[in-house]
């Protein structure tokens, strides 16, 4: 075999190699952080990822009339609507809701049959999310595991600097 042969094989190896390595990455993978505690080992069962094309924001205020002393809540609530961008994604829409004291916030969740994935935050990231949206390309990523671990994020885009 020439060497030119063996070289132009050998090249073609690793491309293929690397092109089936990066197939089974999720997609974004840059944006998740160190896996310190190795619960991202496993190829995820699902990834839902969109990029987010239009959002509304909702602060609501309710009165539970029959209780004493009458609790006042005031819900915040941010609706993103996007296209997905992953494999098999089929995200409708993605609900952040925010708590006020954000000690115990739900676990991140994909409802299949609504296609709605729910984010929780605490309040003090709301003008975070806020800046994000107004300055996209923002995307939402939803990854689970097989081993419980769930991993859900907003993220930007490249931005350039100016």
């Amino acid at each position: 075999m020439s060497s030119s042969l063996r070289l132009g094989a050998a090249l073609l190896l690793i491309l293929s190699l690397s092109a089936g390595a990066a197939e089974t990455a999720p997609m974004h993978a840059q944006f998740l952080p160190p896996d310190d505690l190795s619960l991202r080992q496993e190829q995820p069962d699902q990834q839902q990822l969109i990029q987010v094309t239009e959002y509304a924001v909702m602060l609501g205020s309710q009165r539970h009339s029959n209780q004493q002393p009458i609790p006042i809540s005031s819900p915040t609530v941010v609706r993103l609507k996007g296209k997905p961008l992953s494999k098999g994604a089929d995200v409708r829409q993605v609900v952040i809701q925010f708590d006020i004291e954000g000690k115990s916030l739900k676990k991140p969740s994909y409802d299949p049959q609504s296609r709605i994935l729910s984010l929780n935050y605490p309040m003090a990231q709301y003008p975070a999310v806020l800046d994000l949206l107004r300055n996209g390309p923002v995307y939402c990523q939803f990854l689970s595991y097989p081993n419980g671990h769930v991993w859900a994020d907003l993220h930007s885009g490249a931005v350039r600097l100016r």
